[in-house]
């Protein structure tokens, strides 16, 4: 058998990173984790390929070469998921698609031959079974949530790692709270499932093996679902084998808010090498946190629990959201000045959805409010799908005067700045490989930011500040300086705004 893996293209958005990526010579940045997986639970006598389009395009020759296309995808990847289904159908190659994408809507799928949902360890191994004995059906799932001892090393062997500029593990899967908005809970539960202790260092080990050395993102939904574990199994382990290793690698990972009440796993976590942690903040308003049952954020200093996080030696990114029936005009001032205040540089502001399987899409549907289907793109101005209590022009005009405010080079720099005076990382020597790509990184930054861009005082202003007050976070102030300008080009681009670098 021979089995081509696809895995669909992104959009450009804030969250693509593209005009960051081209400063380091990465194609995407970060590997298919999900499809890698699946890769390695296929026969190991069956011959296989993995394309990732967000690295190289497939050709109709790719294609036919396959016996069966595998294509994993998540919602924002819908377009280039149905082209492909679509073109496979066209040339007579049987596709089989499964992910978040193809488990939420299976219904609008109908050109896949067979899809395979829910969670692969559990509906994948009746579809292969079937298959051999060429009874397939169309349509394979579970309810069951699968222990994730069971789980295997993704097939690494598939991708060239220099493509990309993070590589990914998974230690657990679920989250034990449940926001109105979010579907994580239907897809995986709210019970964090978790791989054991040795299975997740052999992850770690195989990675290394493949003479990766640099950042690697904990993919969870909530890496701190299962405190007690980490505490007293995970993480004593990583820093037992980050020290005997030599600390090649750097994590980053998605915590709830809460991570900033417990003093000693945010020193572990440090140990360890977590260097950064994305956390959903999503809006000042209790009000709104309230509405959207995000409780674990409500009666707490969220700006205090930031710094927290910073002076323990990790930088927050943070989701934010607009759209919440209880937002008035004045929230769009509100989150300004809370990311002003709060040193987050990377705040990812989007614009309220309703995704399929969520408490959400269910109330708006009872509430005749639903308008359209879910891109996955909550950047989009276009993304809109249900009807706000706001006023929809009031809405889009109050999210583009927060990006434009956040983005601004002067008040971005101001910002990274910011962050460095809570910033406290441990200080230690990493075998991380010295590459030519940063000098091109640094020039192609001076060039664009530093000369082109019209903020480019406000650029070397930081650089300037941080060489004789914070000398050690110099390549920091490059990295995110570049991070800036993609978010400023895709925002200019998201509004057709012409005339600016």
């Amino acid at each position: 058998m021979r089995a081509l893996l696809v895995y669909p293209k992104y959009p450009d958005s804030f969250w693509s990173f593209k005009y960051a990526l081209s400063f380091v010579n990465k194609k995407a940045a970060f590997p298919p984790l999900g499809l890698l997986t699946v890769a390695a639970m296929l026969p190991a006598a069956w011959d296989k390929r993995l394309i990732d389009m967000n690295v190289k395009k497939v050709t109709d020759d790719d294609l036919r070469w396959a016996d069966c296309v595998f294509i994993s995808a998540m919602v924002i990847q819908k377009v280039s998921a149905k082209k492909i289904l679509n073109r496979c159908q066209a040339l007579g190659v049987k596709t089989v698609a499964g992910g978040p994408l193809f488990t939420m809507e299976p219904e609008e799928f109908p050109e896949a031959d067979h899809l395979v949902l829910g969670e692969a360890e559990a509906s994948l191994p009746p579809f292969l079974k079937d298959l051999e004995q060429g009874t397939a059906g169309h349509i394979y799932n579970s309810s069951e949530w699968p222990a994730m001892n069971s789980t295997p090393i993704p097939a690494w062997e598939l991708i060239n790692n220099k493509d990309y500029t993070s590589m990914s593990v998974q230690y657990s899967r679920g989250c034990p709270y449940d926001c109105e908005f979010c579907n994580i809970t239907s897809l995986f539960g709210r019970k964090p499932r978790l791989k054991n202790t040795a299975q997740f260092i052999s992850e770690l080990d195989t990675i290394y093996n493949t003479g990766w050395r640099g950042s690697v993102f904990v993919v969870d939904d909530n890496f701190i679902g299962n405190k007690n574990r980490l505490k007293t199994e995970v993480l004593p382990l990583m820093i037992d084998w980050m020290e005997k290793h030599k600390y090649p690698f750097s994590f980053f990972t998605e915590a709830s808010i809460n991570l900033a009440d417990d003093s000693a796993l945010m020193v572990l976590m440090r140990q360890a090498g977590f260097n950064h942690v994305f956390v959903g903040i999503e809006t000042p308003s209790e009000e709104s946190l309230k509405e959207c049952n995000k409780f674990n954020n409500i009666n707490r200093n969220l700006i205090a629990s930031v710094k927290t996080i910073q002076n323990n030696g990790m930088e927050v990114s943070a989701g934010f959201i607009v759209g919440f029936d209880s937002d008035t005009p004045s929230i769009f001032e509100r989150q300004i000045n809370f990311i002003k205040q709060s040193g987050i540089i990377n705040a990812m502001v989007g614009l309220l959805s309703a995704p399929s399987g969520t408490r959400l899409f269910e109330r708006l549907k009872q509430e005749n409010r639903l308008l359209s289907g879910f891109t996955g793109n909550n950047t989009d101005f276009s993304s809109l799908n249900f009807i706000p209590k706001m006023n929809p022009q009031k809405l889009l005009e109050g999210y583009q005067s927060i990006i434009t405010a956040i983005y601004d080079p002067a008040a971005f720099y101001e910002r990274v700045y910011k962050f460095f005076k809570e910033f406290k990382p441990i200080k230690r020597k990493r075998a991380e490989r010295f590459q030519l790509v940063y000098i091109k990184a640094l020039l192609q930054a001076m060039f664009y930011l530093g000369i082109l861009e019209k903020g480019r005082r406000h650029y070397w202003k930081l650089l300037i500040k941080t060489t004789f007050r914070y000398p050690r976070f110099l390549p920091e102030a490059v990295s995110f300086s570049i991070k800036g300008f993609h978010y400023r080009k895709m925002f200019r681009q998201m509004v057709r705004l012409e005339g600016e670098v």
